[in-house]
């Protein structure tokens, strides 16, 4: 369908025949198999221009002689390219080194566009999906191992080079004045253990002079006992921040677990509760204070007038306290109440003081870790929560690497330019 007419230097023309007949909907489909073809012919041109002339080469230290060439298939975003290339070996024999594929940076036998969208899909959608996909929108029929093992191999390329690669932040323009770190948990199903065990998930949040948030960064973990993993990637990424942005004000906003405030105490200026979380537990008061059937009206005015207090009167802290300290010892109530009174009790002690929400407010700060756990929904459990998923630890940590950098604006695109640069073999 498609044929190269003529080269000059970089430039290539190629010549395609489209037959239009039909109803449009079948001249696009016509049109998009005669694009495809285009870019296989296209593709297979620029492929050639990565292999050598089959002369001896070194790498490093190793001296390599060409076995021949050989030809092999690769998948393209346009369908497959067979190419004859030279394939290397050392006079003793070993492993064969193909020098197209290195300077080409093709992962497992995909071009870098092609794996770069597969890997992409597949962070969005289980493999099956990314299958459909592909041949209804893309005129690509390609197995699902196939597709599994491209996504993966890009993915523990993300996770190799987390520490090593660094990602710059966008251009901000009128600065940054806050910047708010959290941290929090989503349950996912393992299938290595009896049930759920907490990935991990981390955010830096950029916020301008007047409040409004310019930039995040997303992270995200497999469930790791202790977190020391995860931690110390959210600790580069909070020191990278600080050299950027090193006279903006750092702070934690996080829910009441005591291993995040060990965390936040450590890396930022100030702390918060997140109020949101705050209002649960007055949530629970209510249910206390009116555990019949039929006062729901009064539990929800009561809950909305308490939370409004709460953000504009550091004072209601202690009406609060001592209304939960009361609950939790009336004999009229359960004892599921009373204990949930009492858990009350103990988290606005516990955390006084870290509930300072009309003087963050005063300061046009954010009190809320909502863009962390937004992050738990959509960055973990719309991916790996489906019906009948299970995940293994390597399974997890891929798809939470690939849909960290897709959903951080910029790192994809940043992530893709560092394999251009360093090669797709560097997590080998």
């Amino acid at each position: 369908m498609a044929q190269v007419l003529s080269r000059s230097g970089n430039e290539v023309t190629i010549s395609v025949t489209v037959r239009l007949e039909g109803s449009l909907l079948e001249m696009e489909a016509a049109i998009q198999e005669a694009a495809n073809a285009v870019g296989c012919c296209a593709t297979e041109e620029a492929l050639k221009r990565f292999d050598t002339d089959g002369r001896p080469m070194r790498v490093g230290a190793i001296k390599l002689t060409a076995r021949g060439r050989d030809p092999k298939p690769y998948q393209t975003p346009y369908g497959v390219v067979e190419v004859e290339r030279y394939v290397y070996q050392t006079s003793r024999g070993g492993r064969i080194y193909c020098p197209l594929e290195h300077q080409a940076r093709i992962v497992r036998g995909a071009t870098p566009l092609f794996a770069s969208q597969v890997s992409h899909k597949y962070a969005q959608l289980n493999v099956r999906a990314v299958q459909r996909d592909l041949e209804q929108n893309h005129g690509r029929k390609v197995a699902a191992s196939y597709i599994q093992n491209v996504a993966e191999w890009v993915g523990t390329i993300a996770e190799a080079k987390e520490e090593d690669w660094d990602y710059e932040l966008p251009r901000l323009t009128g600065g940054i004045a806050t910047v708010a770190v959290s941290l929090d948990g989503a349950m996912i199903p393992m299938a290595d253990s009896a049930g759920y065990r907490e990935a991990m998930v981390g955010t830096l949040s950029f916020y301008d002079h007047d409040g409004e948030r310019r930039h995040t960064i997303y992270l995200a973990a497999a469930p790791e006992y202790g977190k020391q993993t995860f931690n110390e990637r959210l600790a580069r990424e909070i020191a990278r921040a600080k050299q950027r942005y090193p006279e903006a004000r750092y702070l934690g906003i996080a829910d009441g677990a005591a291993s995040n405030w060990a965390f936040l105490d450590q890396h930022t200026d100030r702390q918060l509760l997140d109020f949101f979380h705050a209002t649960e537990y007055i949530g629970k008061l209510a249910q206390a204070r009116w555990p019949k059937r039929g006062s729901e009206d009064k539990r929800a005015a009561w809950h909305h007038a308490q939370s409004r207090r709460l953000k504009h009167d550091h004072s209601v802290i202690d009406e609060l306290v001592a209304q939960a300290a009361q609950l939790s010892r009336r004999s009229s109530l359960s004892q599921t109440l009373r204990d949930e009174a009492y858990s009350a009790w103990t988290y606005f002690n516990n955390h006084r003081h870290h509930m300072d929400y009309p003087g963050f407010l005063a300061e046009g700060l954010p009190i809320g870790s909502g863009v962390t756990e937004a992050a738990c929904k959509s960055l973990v459990k719309q991916r790996l929560c489906a019906s009948g998923m299970r995940w293994k630890d390597t399974g997890a940590k891929i798809v939470l690497s690939l849909r960290a950098l897709t959903n951080t604006a910029g790192r994809w695109t940043q992530f893709w330019q560092k394999i251009d640069q360093f090669g797709a073999e560097c997590a080998c």
